[in-house]
């Protein structure tokens, strides 16, 4: 029996142990929660992702009589821990696409229009549409912006063309670059993937794309003529250093060739040509594919607002100045932020999202009640990192870059199992749209 025949059969078997494997790992509503507090506070949540949405669904549950608004004009919710399943043919465009309408609560009003103002000193903010809207809290949940203008030569137009992938952009873009790649592991050549020097979601992405290349080139029986290349930022693959390890010898086993400090700066298609940055000045590397991976930043209207950090390393990437255990802001206490645009040491994943969005909550019930809330988040994130199709490592580690495994003892974090497959494949999605209800 092959590989994707057993994973195929093994699903519906499988999903009957994830439901309890994912109570394990507190996938479930929990406990009953206490009586719903009377308020008439104003809450304030910027942005309809997954923070947002699941702060919304929570906040519902948990407060009565509190006027809630989300603002957020995209009408498309994008299960963006999917784009690598379309990237790699094993998931169609429209699996990580839904509406943003089905997953908001009742009791919530949505101002279908993105923000264009903060302003803190005056507890409210402005939508692109010109309404201004007060608040008592604010919840930051405005995700990330991927600045594609600071790769010189890229065109969004061009994905799934002249070897240029895209994963992050998309489902669209994700299902070109399958594509290209599709094709390049047909044909052969050089790849060259790496990853941004800012703070990125989901740092294991682009590690997981160039195996499941490589492993795609090995299916097909065309690794002799396939030659991959990947570009660190810095001096590592992997910000935990036993990850980091466990990364460079499966390259050094599978025959990826590294190079460090290099940080992608332009493009040049026509010549399939790609420019880094490194200490030695810029070095131009040739490519037949490669998968872009811009940098990130946080959203204008939060770079453009008092919130961000005003000094430390995140100071030109404008993410918000919270505490990292709290959420809350340092120097606005009635603004906390969830998901990507906090700026935390660790956490733009779905997983860091679950996480994060119960500590916040709380505080800002705890604020509501006059009472302090214990709930910290200790930057839990997880990254199920396919190294094969069938294959992943399940790592999941904290700020001090402890692992710290939901099944011990059953699912040893740096071995490449079928089962953390699964738990990627399967059952992730589920846990996700859970979390986005307000039950994870």
């Amino acid at each position: 029996m092959t590989e994707p025949d057993r994973i195929a059969l093994s699903r519906r078997g499988f999903l009957g142990m994830a439901a309890g494997g994912m109570a394990l790992a507190g996938v479930t509503a929990g406990p009953a929660r206490a009586q719903r507090i009377k308020t008439q506070a104003k809450i304030v949540i910027l942005g309809a992702g997954a923070a947002g949405t699941a702060m919304a669904n929570r906040l519902v549950e948990r407060l009565d009589g509190a006027k809630i608004t989300i603002v957020d004009g995209r009408k498309r919710h994008l299960y963006q821990p999917g784009f690598t399943l379309i990237a790699s043919g094993l998931k169609p465009a429209n699996y990580s696409v839904s509406s943003t309408a089905e997953w908001l609560p009742n009791g919530v009003e949505w101002i279908e229009e993105a923000a264009a103002e903060i302003d803190p000193e005056a507890n409210r903010i402005v939508t692109t549409g010109g309404k201004t809207v007060a608040y008592d809290f604010l919840i930051l949940a405005t995700g990330l912006k991927l600045d594609w203008d600071a790769i010189e030569g890229f065109d969004m137009n061009l994905v799934g063309t002249n070897g240029i992938g895209a994963v992050y952009a998309g489902p669209e873009q994700a299902h070109a670059t399958w594509g290209a790649m599709d094709r390049f592991t047909d044909e052969g050549g050089k790849a060259v993937f790496y990853r941004p020097a800012t703070e990125m979601k989901c740092a294991g992405a682009p590690l997981k794309y160039t195996f499941l290349t490589d492993d795609y080139a090995r299916r097909k029986g065309s690794r002799g003529r396939v030659e991959i290349h990947y570009a660190a930022h810095n001096k590592s693959f992997f910000s935990v250093p036993i990850v980091n390890e466990k990364v460079r010898m499966l390259f050094d086993d599978r025959g990826v060739k590294p190079c460090f400090d290099h940080v992608l700066k332009a493009i040049d298609p026509g010549k399939k040509i790609l420019t880094f940055a490194t200490p030695e000045g810029e070095q131009e590397m040739d490519y037949d594919f490669t998968n872009v991976i811009p940098p990130m930043v946080a959203p204008d209207v939060l770079r453009n607002s008092p919130l961000p950090w005003q000094d430390g390393p995140w100071v030109n990437e404008g993410w918000a100045e919270v505490d990292k255990e709290t959420l809350r802001h340092a120097r606005y206490s009635n603004v906390f932020a969830v998901g990507d645009c906090a700026g935390v040491p660790k956490g733009k994943t779905a997983a860091s999202v679950k996480w994060q969005v119960p500590v916040a909550e709380d505080h800002l019930v705890a604020d509501i009640e006059g009472k302090l809330s214990p709930a910290a988040y200790n930057g839990y994130t997880s990254c199920p990192m396919i190294t094969r199709v069938g294959r992943a490592m399940l790592v999941e580690f904290d700020y001090k870059n402890n692992l710290t495994p939901s099944f011990p003892g059953v699912i040893a974090p740096l071995e490449e199992l079928w089962i953390s497959w699964l738990m990627k494949e399967v059952a992730l999605k589920a846990t996700y749209n859970a979390m986005l209800r307000g039950k994870a």
